[in-house]
């Protein structure tokens, strides 16, 4: 939506990143109302996925993916995809030079918390654990055999 709105200037709550969520949830309802297996990756924080996935509770085997890395490798990812292309803009970020600022956002961060099975992958240095223990995971499969015998739950 952004990337069609020439001279769109990100923020907090401008007028298409307040649409965009609206527009994301009611997309997942459209495909899994098909029966489409799918898979919905955002960075968005509690507050906005929380509501969201509750509501398509009835419609999915909801999997929690979280993937997580420290604040200065993501800093450094930031910039360099910033550098790289420039559909970046669309992402409204506060001082994005600042390693300091980026990391009080970065710490602030509220994963997900609902209650569905989740599995931690830290993506400092490829993927850990590996992509093949994310996809037996996600597939309701543990290493075990036993569906969730590996995975974390919140308390």
């Amino acid at each position: 939506m952004a990337h069609a709105s020439p001279g769109f200037v990100p923020g907090p709550v401008d007028e298409l990143s307040v649409r965009t969520l609206p527009t994301f949830f009611g997309v997942l309802e459209l495909l899994l109302r098909a029966g489409v297996t799918t898979v919905a990756e955002a960075a968005f924080q509690d507050r906005l996925w929380r509501p969201g996935l509750e509501a398509l509770r009835g419609l999915a085997r909801i999997r929690v993916v979280h993937c997580v890395v420290d604040a200065g490798v993501a800093h450094a990812r930031m910039l360099q995809r910033a550098k790289e292309s420039s559909l970046r803009r669309v992402h409204a970020e506060p001082n994005p030079d600042d390693p300091a600022v980026h990391a009080e956002g970065h710490n602030a961060f509220r994963r997900v918390s609902v209650e569905a099975p989740w599995i931690e992958v830290d993506t400092t240095r490829g993927y850990d654990p590996d992509l093949g223990a994310v996809v037996d995971f996600v597939s309701g499969r543990s290493p075990g055999g036993t569906p969730g015998s590996w995975l974390g739950r919140r308390s």
